[in-house]
């Protein structure tokens, strides 16, 4: 693992947050950035219909132990309507070379994730996206139908304009 200043290691979270915050608007999302996030909220998109939606972006850079490049831990969080993560792996690559990119409704995140039991993170979720299979990390197939599949021109937009994050619980 290489060892990167506080600095690089802060700012790389705000880089990737702008990153696929452009691809939102590239995607033709009308995108909004809260000037703070004390609310686990980095944007609100408004949809076609004129409701909003909450996204919180998580990130793991390529720079982390390997078997790591897809683990989330330590999130708090409780069921949210409209809500959906946004979770990227710079460490794992999909079929078309791009960065893995899951996105998952706040229900399907609570669903998915675990509850950690001890601890520092107690309490807290953890999502571990990725195994590692003879040294090499690879994304867990049982995640598959979160993945954006951009080799079959699936996008952002696809997951977060036209489905429905309020599914029962």
């Amino acid at each position: 693992m290489k060892t990167h200043s506080f600095r690089h290691l802060a700012s790389f979270g705000k880089r990737m947050e702008f990153t696929i915050i452009a691809e939102m608007l590239a995607e033709g999302m009308d995108v909004y950035t809260p000037l703070v996030d004390d609310n686990g909220i980095d944007a609100v998109v408004r949809k076609s219909d004129g409701s909003f939606i909450e996204v919180q972006i998580k990130t793991r850079s390529a720079d982390v132990n390997s078997g790591d490049e897809a683990l989330f831990a330590g999130i708090s969080h409780e069921y949210r309507s409209n809500y959906w993560f946004i979770f990227r792996s710079e460490g794992i690559k999909d079929l078309s070379g791009k960065s893995t990119t899951w996105v998952l409704s706040s229900n399907e995140f609570i669903r998915e994730s675990i509850q950690n039991k001890s601890g520092k993170n107690v309490g807290k979720r953890t999502l571990w996206f990725n195994g590692k299979r003879k040294g090499v990390s690879y994304a867990k197939e049982r995640y598959e139908k979160y993945r954006i599949k951009y080799e079959l021109s699936e996008n952002l937009a696809t997951r977060l304009l036209n489905e429905d994050s309020n599914e029962t619980i």
